[in-house]
């Protein structure tokens, strides 16, 4: 009786200490977005949502962001060990701070193209980028559109523009009001935000910088120099789990804004969805992404890049290609393979 007793008692110990070496091995990740939860936030909430993170021994808290920079910046406080950041905003860090001793790397792309284009209404006249010279255009100072839009200008012979500022929420109002001739943005936040503001969207020109010369990469995966050191494996781990959900939320964009509402119960579910496809039509699923993998960039594209943005943002050292993009995280082909045939 004693020594089964005795039995019992061991294979309890036994079993709370395997428990507690598993719970152990399970890595927190804080994970930064560059913007409030909308639609494409569902590409990291969907995976959070579905245990995939957590298939993969990860605590992934995700948070809502209010712009790239402010991305950036958290993942080299070293407050977040990965974050969702324009690489262009990154490739400024890195030319602006080459004293910093935690400056993050990218490590995924996940927006082959850059969202960012000119908008106008129609009524205008502009219809397009030769017609911007002498125009009044507005975004916040911190917009990705405005920061490299002197890529875009000079693509386009483009001059004499005059800038307004304002905070992003005003905006495509003052658009709408008719207070700037046009304004930079996400094509996919600021055409479906024109339309909340009563703007048909056939009354819209969308001018979008990859149409018009500017090939820059768009938003990537960020991380931090120590994360990468310290924890290989679990970055690898977010990645493999990141595109696993990436191949749902494509199949079913529909189903993955349950998870943004989740996290927001006031989000427009139909518009939030609509900016979602928008999002996976213009720049993740684009013939770039499908012509150089889901996930990967092109060495020449890249270097391209990092010398445009040093001389658009005048940085105070030029952006090292090499130094801003790390691929030897990402998962093997077939788990990047996400996108769906054309």
């Amino acid at each position: 009786m004693k020594k089964r007793m005795f039995l019992q008692l061991a294979g309890a110990v036994i079993t709370a200490s395997t428990l507690g070496l598993a719970q152990a091995q399970v890595t927190p990740i804080k994970f930064q977005l560059d913007w409030r939860f909308e639609g494409p936030s569902a590409l990291f909430l969907t995976p959070a949502a579905k245990g995939y993170f957590k298939d993969a021994k990860l605590d992934v808290t995700v948070d809502a962001g209010n712009g790239s920079g402010g991305a950036v910046t958290r993942v080299a406080s070293g407050a977040y060990e990965l974050g969702f950041a324009d690489l262009a905003a990154l490739m400024e860090f890195h030319a602006n701070n080459p004293d910093a001793p935690n400056k993050p790397v990218a490590i995924m792309m996940v927006y082959n193209d850059t969202p960012a284009s000119v908008m106008a209404l129609k009524k205008s006249g502009i219809k397009t980028p030769a017609d911007l010279s002498g125009k009044k255009l507005g975004a916040p100072v911190f917009d990705a559109g405005r920061r490299a839009f002197p890529i875009f200008a000079k693509a386009n012979n483009i001059s004499g523009v005059q800038w307004t500022a304002m905070d992003p929420p005003l905006r495509e109002t003052m658009l709408a009001r008719g207070d700037v001739d046009a304004i930079t943005g996400f094509t996919f936040t600021s055409l479906l935000n024109l339309e909340a503001r009563g703007v048909n969207v056939a009354d819209v020109v969308v001018l979008p910088y990859p149409d018009f010369g500017v090939k820059l990469y768009g938003n990537a995966i960020i991380a931090s120099p120590k994360i990468l050191k310290d924890n290989p494996a679990a970055v690898k781990a977010f990645l493999s789990a990141f595109a696993r959900g990436m191949k749902d939320v494509i199949g079913n964009p529909a189903a993955a804004i349950a998870d943004v509402k989740a996290r927001d119960g006031i989000i427009n579910v139909e518009l939030e969805t609509r900016r979602l496809k928008l999002a996976i039509d213009t720049v993740i699923n684009s013939p770039n992404a499908r012509a150089e993998g889901f996930g990967q960039v092109s060495g020449p594209r890249l270097a391209l890049m990092a010398s445009q943005v040093s001389d658009a943002f005048a940085t105070k050292t030029r952006v090292n290609p090499d130094a801003v993009w790390n691929g030897s995280y990402l998962p093997a082909k077939a788990e990047l393979n996400v996108l769906p045939k054309k």
